[in-house]
């Protein structure tokens, strides 16, 4: 240490782009890019205080597979608004929402009040399709940065300091990862973090928008859109799939969230219509459930539907797979909603969390009591009832199934 330096501490260690001593030490090159990245983003976008320059001369990899930061002499702050702003713009690109990426560069002010969105929104369309043709996966930062900063030029855009030292900061991280592992990409590395936010964190603003990405204006789930953030999600340290299956119905059962349950009861019925009276018997079997108040029922009657649209990617057989196996060989083939609502069962059920049934039954308990609840639990048996029953008698005299209008 002298007057113009200050010495912490003397760390043993090598560069990240010195690949003998990687494959000396047997040090997993994934895994390495990936402590590097969820380490920044947790410096971004949860504390907000991080390291602005993480280029290969300002980190060391200690023989033990840590990772040791060097030279804070480059730092940078952002606030929890301005945080949530650069979180919430990764969103809404990767969804190639450009009117809602405009709106939200306006309330950051980086666009002046009065200015007219629309131009930049089309704009955005035209150039950064080019940049995101494919998935989340094979985003290139530098790419979408570069045509980004194409737009930013054109238009009547202020960058604060903060928004450039996160751009230089994930961009310098994302051509050391591919120096690293040249599959790497910073935007695939960071989404999971992003869609777990998005889903757990409580700030209004973040549930706000998770309400515009999951739903449409007029109140309708975007299934796909929910699926996809739901299997994003899991891929970080910190999601708990509990949190945001309790986010999800908070809402569900709040007045805002009226014309879902009303529209999510349709869907269930009508998906529910299109297979046979037994599959139809654990719906009603869950819905009778909710509506008496019996919580480990409810819970056992989904996870056996759960358990017939769920798939494995290995060979072992369970007891629950071999029932799944049986009972398609001789059930019609499950609608294409019918397929979505099993898999995003999955993604909020077992294979998120603990397979413990009782971490779902203070959700279930809630959900229980409310009235709301009851009440369209109810009207689910009734119309499911009604549907089994014209279908068994007209089976019993050798006519088509019957044909209903979708909804109500």
């Amino acid at each position: 240490t002298t007057n113009k330096v200050l010495t912490m501490e003397w760390v043993d260690g090598f560069r990240l782009t010195d690949s003998d001593a990687l494959d000396k030490y047997q040090l997993d090159r994934k895994k390495l890019v990936d402590t590097l990245v969820q380490c920044s983003l947790r410096q971004i976008l949860g504390n907000g205080f991080f390291h602005a320059d993480p280029h290969a001369g300002n980190l060391l990899v200690v023989p033990d597979g840590r990772l040791c930061y060097l030279d804070f002499g480059m730092m940078s702050y952002a606030a929890a608004p301005q945080r949530n702003g650069f979180l919430l713009a990764v969103v809404h690109i990767v969804n190639r929402d450009w009117d809602e990426l405009v709106s939200m560069y306006q309330r950051l002010g980086f666009i002046p009040e009065g200015t007219d969105l629309k131009p930049i929104a089309v704009a955005l369309e035209k150039t950064l399709p080019d940049a995101l043709s494919s998935d989340v996966s094979e985003l290139n930062f530098k790419n979408v940065v570069g045509k980004l900063g194409d737009i930013m030029y054109t238009y009547p855009f202020s960058l604060p300091p903060f928004y450039i030292s996160i751009i230089r900061c994930l961009g310098v991280l994302e051509g050391l990862a591919i120096q690293v592992d040249p599959q790497a990409r910073i935007l695939s590395e960071a989404y999971p973090y992003v869609a777990s936010r998005v889903l757990t964190d409580p700030q209004g603003e973040l549930q706000e928008a998770l309400r515009r990405l999951a739903l449409t204006s007029d109140g309708k789930i975007r299934w796909n859109r929910l699926e996809r953030l739901l299997s994003e999600a899991r891929g970080s340290q910190e999601y708990d799939v509990s949190v945001a299956v309790n986010s999800l119905t908070d809402y569900l059962i709040s007045d805002d969230g009226i014309q879902l349950l009303d529209d999510l009861a349709d869907q269930i019925v009508d998906g529910t219509d299109s297979l046979s009276i037994e599959t139809i018997g654990y719906v009603i079997e869950a819905s009778r459930a909710l509506a008496i108040r019996d919580e480990v029922a409810a819970v056992r009657a989904f996870r056996t539907l759960e358990n017939l649209f769920q798939t494995r990617d290995d060979d072992v057989s369970t007891p629950a797979e071999r029932l799944r196996d049986q009972l398609n060989s001789v059930l019609p083939e499950p609608t294409p909603t019918m397929k979505q609502f099993g898999r995003i069962a999955l993604l909020l059920g077992a294979r998120g969390s603990s397979s413990d049934p009782s971490k779902l039954l203070p959700i279930v308990r809630k959900l229980s009591q409310e009235p709301r609840i009851q009440r369209i639990s109810s009207e689910v048996i009734a119309r499911l009832g009604e549907r089994m029953m014209s279908r068994s008698l007209r089976a019993m005299f050798g006519l088509p199934p019957p044909e209903h209008k979708s909804g109500r």
